[in-house]
This record gives C-alpha cells, sequence and structure tokens, in this order.
C-alpha cells in the first residue's frame, strides 16, 4: 500500500524546485468582464470602419483630382476639351440588321463592315471630329430595353450604362467572341471580327444593343467625357435559324416565305405555293394585277396589320433594270418587274394619266390582266443596256409598231424616261424607275385599280 503525500512548504512556495502551480478556477464576474470588453472592442471597430473608409477614400480621391489637374494643365488641348464633356460623344456609322444570328460575324444591315465614328454634337448635326491622342474603345452588349423610352438617343449617364451591359448565363461563354477593344485615331476605328456565342431570347425583352464606351484615353486613365455609343435593339438567334432568315431587302428571286410573317412551309406559304406563287416578284405581281385575288389565297388568317407587314417588305425589294413589253395589233405597253405600267401606247399615242377615261383605263387594266396571264411571253428590256426612254414627235410615237420599236429600243443608249405626254425627261442615271414615272399603276396594296 503506497504512502499517503503529505503537503510540504516546497509545494507552494515558487521559489523552491518542487513548486508546481495550482490551477484556480475564473470567477464568473471576472468571465462576465471579459465579455464585455470584447464586445466593446468589436461595436468600437464597427463604428470606426466606415469613418477610415471615408477618410481613406476621400484621400485618394483628392490626391487624383490633384494629379488630373496637374496633367490638364500641362496639355492645353486636353484642357479645352474637359470643360465640354457633353459635346463628344461615340456613334456607329451604320444600323444592323433586324435579326442576328449566333456564329456569325456580325456587320451592318447592308453587309459592310461596322465603324465606330467620334462625333461633335455642339454643332447642328453630328460633325465627325478627332482628338490629337488614341482613344481605346470597348465593344459591350446592352439589354434591348436599355434607352428604349427616350427621345433623346444620348440621355443616360455613364452609371446606367454600365449597369445595362449583359454579361453571359451561368456556365456559358462570354457573350461576345473576338476583338472587343479598338484603338482609334483620326476619329474612326472598323469593328473587326465579333460573334454572339448566345442568343437573345433569355432575357425579358429578348432582345439585346450593342454598346461602345470609352476605356482609356492616350496614356492615362480617362479624363474626358465621352458618350457612349449604341445601336438599334436588335434579336439574337441560334445558328440554325439563319437557314430560315428573312433577308432584309429581300430579292426579286428570292422565295416567297423569305417574307414577313410567311414561314417556310407554314399555312400562307402552302397557300401561295398551290396558286404558282413561289417568289416575291410572283407575290408582288398578283398584288399589284389583283390584290383582291391574292388576299383571298392568303385567306382570314392574314390580317391588315400582317399583310401590311408583308407587303411593305416585299416593295422594299431592288426592282431591277428589267422592262417587259406586252404588244398587240393596236397597243404596246411597257412592264415594270412587278407588272405596273410604265408606259402605254395605244394606237401610237402616249396615253398621259391626266387624259384616261374610265373606259381606257379599264381597257388598260385588261391589257395588264392579259399580260400577266401570258408574263413568260413577254419581250424583256434591259434599261440599263439599251435604256427606257421613247423617241416622240409631240404626242405621236415615231414607232407605232412593237417590232419596229423594240428596234429602237436596241438602237439607242436612253437614260431617261417621259413622265407624261409632254418632251420633259427626268434624270435616270441611279432609279430609273419612280412612282412619279408611271403613267398608269394598275394597283395598290390594298386592292383596287
Amino acid at each position: 500500500m503506497a504512502a499517503k503525500r503529505f503537503f510540504d512548504d516546497s509545494d507552494t512556495d515558487p521559489n523552491q524546485p518542487n513548486y508546481k502551480r495550482i490551477r484556480t478556477t475564473p470567477s464568473f464576474a471576472s468571465v462576465i468582464k471579459e465579455v464585455v470588453m470584447v464586445k466593446f472592442l468589436d461595436n468600437v471597430s464597427s463604428a470606426l470602419e466606415p469613418m477610415l473608409r471615408r477618410v481613406v477614400h476621400e484621400e485618394v480621391e483628392s490626391g487624383l483630382r490633384r494629379y488630373s489637374c496637374r496633367t490638364i494643365t500641362r496639355s492645353p488641348s486636353l484642357r479645352i476639351k474637359a470643360l465640354e464633356p457633353s459635346n463628344l460623344r461615340l456613334t456607329f456609322n451604320k444600323k444592323l440588321s433586324p435579326t442576328i444570328f449566333t456564329g456569325s460575324k456580325i456587320v451592318a444591315g447592308d453587309g459592310h463592315n461596322l465603324q465606330i465614328l467620334l462625333v461633335d454634337t455642339s454643332g447642328e448635326g453630328l460633325v465627325p471630329t478627332a482628338l490629337p491622342y488614341p482613344i481605346k474603345v470597348e465593344i459591350v452588349i446592352l439589354d434591348g430595353d436599355f434607352n428604349s423610352k427616350q427621345n433623346d438617343q444620348t440621355s443616360w449617364t455613364h452609371e446606367e450604362f454600365n449597369k445595362s451591359i449583359v454579361k453571359e448565363r451561368t456556365g456559358r461563354r462570354p457573350l461576345l467572341a473576338g476583338e472587343l477593344n479598338f484603338t482609334m485615331r483620326d476619329g474612326v476605328v472598323s469593328v473587326g471580327e465579333i460573334e454572339f456565342t448566345d442568343n437573345s431570347s433569355w432575357i425579358r425583352s429578348g432582345k439585346f444593343r450593342l454598346g461602345a464606351k470609352l476605356v482609356q484615353i492616350g496614356t492615362s486613365q480617362t479624363t474626358v467625357q465621352i458618350t457612349e455609343a449604341i445601336t438599334e435593339s436588335f434579336r439574337v438567334k441560334d445558328h440554325r435559324g439563319e437557314l430560315y432568315k428573312k433577308h432584309y431587302p429581300p430579292a426579286l428571286g428570292d422565295e416567297v416565305w423569305r417574307l414577313e410573317k410567311i414561314g417556310k412551309d407554314g399555312t400562307f406559304h402552302k397557300k401561295l405555293s398551290s396558286n404558282g406563287i413561289n417568289t416575291v416578284q410572283d407575290f408582288l405581281k398578283l398584288a399589284t394585277v389583283d390584290t383582291p385575288k391574292l388576299r383571298t389565297i392568303l385567306g382570314r388568317g392574314m390580317s391588315d396589320k400582317i399583310w401590311d407587314a408583308t407587303y411593305n417588305h416585299a416593295n422594299s425589294c431592288e426592282k431591277g433594270s428589267k422592262l417587259y413589253v406586252a404588244s398587240g395589233a393596236n397597243y404596246t405597253l411597257f412592264l415594270s418587274p412587278i407588272c405596273q405600267v410604265v408606259r402605254a401606247i395605244i394606237d401610237g399615242q402616249i396615253c398621259p394619266t391626266r387624259d384616261l377615261t374610265g373606259i381606257q383605263r379599264a381597257n388598260i387594266q385588261n391589257l395588264v390582266k392579259y399580260a400577266y396571264a401570258n408574263w413568260s411571253s413577254l419581250e424583256e428590256v434591259d434599261a440599263r443596256v439599251n435604256g427606257p426612254a421613247l423617241l416622240t414627235q409631240g404626242e405621236t410615237v415615231v414607232d407605232q409598231y412593237p417590232n419596229v420599236l423594240y428596234q429602237q429600243l436596241r438602237s439607242y443608249q436612253l437614260n431617261a424616261i417621259l413622265t407624261d405626254a409632254s418632251e420633259q425627261l427626268v434624270d435616270c442615271n441611279n432609279d430609273w424607275i419612280d412612282s412619279s414615272s408611271y403613267i398608269f399603276t394598275p394597283a395598290d396594296h390594298n386592292g383596287g385599280f
């Protein structure tokens, strides 16, 4: 049995070698005191942090202002620009197509490359200008609703612009692929190879805008405010939909489903195809000659609003430079590619619009319908090569018969069309056919002659 151990003075005397520290239990009061102290320090830190942040922020801003002032003082041209920041803005030189497809290069609506310009708005209109140093510009994507309700195209702040920048969806690639940063010199820069990687259907507006904003001027950070550029809103669709996209403007030879509101293999497309209307030209010819018949073919599903959209899209096409000659024993009609009458010659006389009686108008209407029904047999004249002008002597045509008239058209390089039975000529170097040069238009798009 082990002997009991007795305490001696060496156990409690810290100077003795056998001294051992005896652990003491803290009192309740000391614990409370320590907790209160920790809480107090936390509260003090929380109260001081905002103040310290504000003081540091103010000091940094003050230092930057002093630096900026010294920089502007050394550059008189920069100082002048900085005094009127709202006069300068970026702008895109052309509009985009209303629909863009993923994976396709972003270009202007006419197929040409986009450019970003620097303009001055202090005077009337937008005046191209330039700065004596390079400008770094960045392309971004904006929500299609951005600035949509504002009449002033530049009525936004830099903060509003930045808040409207759209980023990619979680787990997706960046929305724009390609070179997004450009250096502008002499007030202009071309946008390079950029393309969308995702469609726009997932945001509330369903549309995007392209934006261009200033990143840096010269070799220092931005010190001159330049308003950002934005495009019109547009939809971005997946690349597989490009096979079914509409053309702006359409071509006469385009399939009819390329028109707005007519879907490929849809109800309207099938109705038109079953009636021999396969191209935009077929659509416009029947719209000119017999609009009620075309509306009947399309059926009640095509409302007036849809019809207007479809017809206006079709009629925006380039009509070309061809004339079609319909002739008979005592008449010759010159028709446009969509069956509009450019010139009517009856019994060797030009028939001006103002002199047409109801009977004459009805007769010409019947001749046009006959020409439409026999379109493939009409003689074709290229107005760019042979010219569409007619030689006249007062109001009598020199060539009273179709074959001789056709030879005259072949013999002369003609550059104008007579507007009526007078000898006045109109210049036709660019737009050789115009609504003002038709002496008689058989039908408008709402039906009737």
